[in-house]
């Protein structure tokens, strides 16, 4: 049974009802039985305990085995309710730490930008092949039907994961079958799933595709990947040598498959990356090493030192968590990118880091920050999704 979606809740539900059952029966047998015991006095009161099966240890202990249920019911009740509403585990081996979607850990061609992965090698060699999926529904019923799903295996990264698609009303329109649509690619935090953008947690199509039918939000094309790649280990959205290249499979397979599927751009001017928390972290590493791929990035509580989440490999590797910062990446860039941010965060938790941005910045990169004051929660960050992509529609060109 999945973890995620209304059947496995309703099964605890019926746990933790059960679980109470079983402690009232047990509380009424005993009950009753220190009610027979009750009757005389002296040694045959001792006498009829003993013969009743009165407070044995064997009794004593199932009682306890009950206690110990009810409170594992409930906890898993409470815990699979929240999970439905954040979307942090969307599987049982995300949430055991048994999932591991690292197949190899090859060296990455040279990267040569979007339109790069897709052209001739040299001496003349052919272009690769497309990368041609089948797609199917979602593996978890707390996404809408509507979007698709992909399992990709990351052919240049040795990354294999699910990655969802959603197409905006625009891209079924006949007025519109002759235009290539701009893309988001959205990152959830850690722990996180691809999921999260389109459930409950963010709610991203229901609040998006009526301003895009609108014309209030440029019709893009979204698409989440997987993020938890590793079984106890933040990737920090980075290619770490013989570990895993987390960055080739956000920043180059899962933009090419979305190219060779579906009327995507093609150009880094069409391309944004949007993520929150750990993914907001991601987001800027992404735009800012990578503006011969992304336009624009929306960081919504995020940080530019990796450490800010321990889990992270990145943290953990002095190197790796000086380079890895997207201030490092900013100030230690050949020329400045061609990139726009837009940064948000409360005092304490990322503003100081979007100001620090902001302050680094020079022309033609552009740094938004934007002052928060809820806590670190998708409560927070889900209220921003319509702003957010308000201001990505002034950076990103309409489909053509």
């Amino acid at each position: 049974m999945k973890l995620t979606g209304t059947p496995f809740f309703i099964v605890t539900i019926l746990l933790f009802i059960g679980s109470i059952a079983l402690a009232m029966i047990q509380w009424r047998a005993a009950a009753r039985s220190g009610a027979d015991t009750g009757t005389g006095t002296g040694a045959g009161t001792r006498r009829s305990r003993g013969a009743s099966g009165g407070r044995t240890p064997l009794r004593a202990l199932a009682h306890f085995a009950t206690i110990l249920l009810c409170q594992f019911s409930a906890v898993a009740m409470v815990f699979v309710m929240v999970n439905n509403s954040t979307l942090l585990y969307d599987s049982w081996g995300d949430l055991l730490g048994t999932s591991n979607h690292v197949r190899a850990v090859p060296v990455p061609p040279k990267d040569n930008g979007l339109a790069g992965d897709r052209a001739p090698g040299a001496g003349g060699a052919s272009a690769p092949p497309k990368v041609v999926q089948a797609f199917h529904a979602p593996d978890t019923d707390a996404v809408p039907r509507e979007v698709k799903q992909a399992d990709l295996k990351g052919r240049l990264s040795g990354v294999d994961g699910e990655v969802l698609v959603w197409t905006p009303p625009q891209y079924d329109d006949p007025a519109f079958k002759d235009k290539t649509f701009p893309v988001v690619e959205l990152l959830a935090g850690y722990p996180g799933s691809s999921s999260a953008w389109f459930g409950s947690t963010m709610d991203a199509i229901s609040q998006l595709s009526p301003l895009m039918k609108t014309g209030q939000v440029t019709p893009f094309i979204l698409v989440a990947p997987r993020v938890k790649l590793l079984e106890q280990a933040d990737t920090g959205c980075a290619d770490v040598p013989g570990k895993i290249n987390a960055e080739t499979w956000f920043a180059r397979d899962v933009p090419q498959m979305v190219i060779d599927n579906f009327r995507a751009g093609t150009t880094a001017d069409q391309w944004a990356v949007d993520g929150y928390s750990a993914g907001a972290h991601c987001a800027l590493r992404l735009a800012l090493g990578h503006p011969d791929r992304f336009r624009a990035a929306i960081s919504m509580s995020g940080y530019n030192d990796p450490h800010e989440e321990p889990a992270s490999l990145t943290a953990n590797d002095p190197k790796l968590r000086e380079t890895a910062n997207p201030l490092y990446l900013l100030t230690h860039a050949t020329t400045p990118p061609n990139v726009a941010l837009y940064v948000t965060g409360k005092k304490g938790d990322g503003l100081e880091d979007a100001i620090a941005l902001q302050k680094a910045a020079k022309a033609p990169t552009a740094v938004t920050p934007v002052e928060t004051t809820g806590p670190h929660l998708t409560t927070t960050w889900k209220p921003m999704v319509v702003p957010t992509f308000k201001w990505l529609s002034t950076i990103i060109p309409a489909p053509h």
